[in-house]
């Protein structure tokens, strides 16, 4: 890395001393930064453990167990200057370990790891439905089939270890080698963490070359039970509401998701019904990218809770949701869903209730919004 001096036209090398010179450790420093931090790996992880030994019949520990955007579980082993010679052997037994590890398993080791770390108040199940987007976790999967994920981290890889690392890669095991360097210029200390197995441009064409295989795979495979059930379940329910005086979901497609939305008039708000296995929802969503933006909107509206309750005619669920991005506001109805002879009954509850929901909250929403930009926009007053 290097400095530029735009005085002089020139570019200066900044020092880059190993982790070791500078005091860091592998256990208390470069772990503790990843687990805070997961970002800084190139993707949105959920860290479920640390230091992790409850493997049976083992004393042994693997660095950061984590759990990414799939529900897959992913192995994180760190080595700070030098990767030795056995890491490869070590992620690989943490992952055969792993991959016999259930749902609940996977929650319990989450519940702990939250208590260990001052975490308590934290709830698991929550934590995990939310980051992998779902509203129930009977609907979530974790921890497929031989779907463990490797990542090595190291400031220097030996070459038996990217040797092996290519070799297990070009036979399908899912692995990325990331390099972390240390830069120190003047007082302050810097952390570049770069993917270096696979290459970025090697990793790209991978995912070019696939995609033809993949997408002729996915037309000839049939959609999981649940998968198809939701489908079925949304075309049936669009084509209730076409008939119906509701007109929000008139050029919406029917989904595999347990969810299917309209626009509100509000950028990122929207109308949404929820169909899980035990809970079918309306609901008013605020998903502006700005988090300030949404909790300023709900506060607008949950403001005139009294008289948007009472134009809906039922009590609703105002979960503000802090400090995650997303607020909601539904009315929830308990249901066995895969229970095909009652979705008459449901898809007449939502059409009946999302008709109000949206006579209720249609001009409320549009002058929330409004108000939420002028408070914005307003000075800050200073003293």
């Amino acid at each position: 890395m290097y400095k530029i001096d735009q005085t002089a036209n020139r570019i200066i090398e900044v020092d880059s001393p190993k982790f070791s010179e500078l005091g860091f450790t592998e256990r208390h420093h470069l772990q503790e930064w990843l687990a805070h931090t997961p970002a800084a790996l190139g993707e949105e992880l959920l860290i479920i453990q640390k230091e992790f030994d409850g493997f049976d019949d083992t004393r042994e520990r693997l660095d950061l167990l984590a759990l990414d955007k799939d529900g897959n579980l992913v192995v994180i082993e760190n080595k700070l200057d030098d990767s030795g010679r056995d890491v490869v052997w070590q992620a690989l037994k943490y992952a055969s370990y792993c991959s016999t590890f259930t749902k609940e398993q996977i929650i319990k080791a989450y519940q702990e790891f939250l208590n260990k770390n001052g975490r308590s108040d934290e709830y698991a199940i929550s934590n995990v439905v939310e980051f992998l987007e779902y509203s129930d976790l009977e609907e979530v999967v974790l921890n497929s089939t031989n779907t463990q994920r490797l990542m090595f981290v190291a400031a220097n890889f030996r070459k038996e270890v990217t040797s092996t690392a290519l070799w297990l890669l070009g036979n399908g095991i899912s692995l990325q080698c990331m390099k972390v360097t240390p830069y120190r210029h003047d007082n302050d200390l810097y952390l570049n963490v770069e993917q270096i197995i696979p290459t970025p441009e090697a990793e790209e064409l991978m995912i070019s070359i696939n995609a033809k295989a993949k997408e002729e795979k996915e037309t000839v495979v049939k959609m999981n039970s649940a998968s198809r059930l939701r489908h079925d379940f949304w075309e049936q329910t669009i084509n209730a509401f076409q008939n119906s005086d509701c007109h929000l979901f008139e050029n919406i497609s029917p989904s595999k998701d347990q969810w299917i939305s309209a626009g509100s008039g509000v950028s990122g708000c929207s109308f949404l019904l929820n169909f899980g296995k035990s809970e079918a929802r309306i609901e008013v969503t605020l998903a502006r990218s700005q988090l300030n933006e949404n909790k300023l909107i709900f506060d607008l509206l949950n403001a005139q809770q009294m008289q948007l309750e009472a134009e809906f005619g039922h009590q609703l669920t105002w979960y503000r949701n802090d400090p995650k991005k997303v607020s909601r506001i539904y009315y929830p109805l308990d249901i066995d869903g895969y229970d095909k002879e009652t979705w008459p009954e449901i898809i007449d509850w939502m059409i009946k209730h999302m008709t109000q929901l949206e006579k209720t909250f249609k001009v409320p929403l549009l002058e929330a919004a409004e108000q939420m930009k002028k408070t914005l926009q307003e000075p800050t007053s200073t003293v």
